[in-house]
């Protein structure tokens, strides 16, 4: 199993940008589609985003189209959540998840490996 870690969150106010980056172990992540999760406090975990391991093929949440972007770079392992305009309902743990699916799945129970979250602020 491809193992995962994120990184990149902090404390930002309100339309500020941050950029999250899930790191992956060996040249098995390539093939991987790469999922962002989030779990708001008090809240269920909700699908971000997600990207084929081709890069061809990108899912996003209505609640962040067009302010996040999913991208990655296979030659350094690695899956970027670039997140613009930022609301304090942003505010969460973000995780990043592997699925071995062609097209991004938007549930969880699809994704096989998980990295350990990174908390993410936004204040008003």
């Amino acid at each position: 199993q491809v193992q995962l870690v994120e990184s990149g969150g902090g404390l930002v106010q309100a339309g500020g940008s941050l950029r999250l980056s899930c790191a992956g172990s060996g040249r098995i992540f390539r093939s991987y589609t790469i999922g962002w999760f989030r779990q708001p406090p008090g809240k269920e975990r909700e699908f971000v985003a997600g990207l084929s391991w081709s890069g061809d093929s990108a899912n996003y949440a209505d609640s962040v189209q067009g302010r996040f972007t999913i991208s990655r770079d296979n030659a350094e392992n690695t899956v970027y959540l670039q997140m613009n305009g930022l609301k304090p309902e942003d505010t969460a743990v973000y995780y990043c998840a592997a699925a071995p699916y062609g097209i991004p799945p938007k549930t969880s129970v699809h994704y096989v490996s998980w990295g350990q979250g990174t908390q993410v602020t936004v204040s008003s």
